[in-house]
């Protein structure tokens, strides 16, 4: 079971409008679901992205499902607009984006379990929401 499953697409989706724009392909839609998981990834770098995107069911934060279904949906949509408002879903992707962003910067708390010491690289600490570093020493012979 995935963080998002397809019929849960549904919500935003109409089924059958999924199911013309996919040509009853099951990979179109999840290949669409996989590309807004990895999008809202790239704003969540803060925070365990592994246990957030392992959540199931009810653990799920619900207003990131939300979002990510409005990502996936604009993504999926892109192929066609058979019956679907394209605006609408603009609309909604460039919320979720924008809602994404002031995670991203710290301006809005979604209480996602945070990034330990851990899960960073050897030479990434971590200081809040600042990730600073450099790149391994090099020694050169001649």
């Amino acid at each position: 079971m995935a963080y998002l499953e397809l019929e849960e697409l549904y919500t935003h989706i109409y089924e059958e409008n999924v199911l013309t724009i996919s040509r009853g392909d099951d990979a179109v839609p999840l290949s669409a679901i996989d590309a807004a998981m990895a999008e809202a990834r790239g704003y969540l770098d803060r925070f365990d992205v592994q246990k957030i995107f392992d959540a199931r069911g009810n653990q799920r934060n619900a207003l990131l499902l939300v979002f990510v279904k409005d990502i996936a949906a604009w993504h999926f949509v892109n192929l066609c607009n058979a019956g679907v408002d394209l605006d609408l879903r603009e609309k909604r992707y460039d919320r979720a984006v924008q809602w994404l962003k002031e995670v991203q910067h710290g301006n809005v708390n979604p209480y996602f379990p945070p990034k330990t010491q851990n899960d960073t690289a050897c030479c990434q600490p971590v200081i809040g929401p600042i990730v600073f570093g450099s790149n391994p020493k090099r020694d050169n012979h001649f």
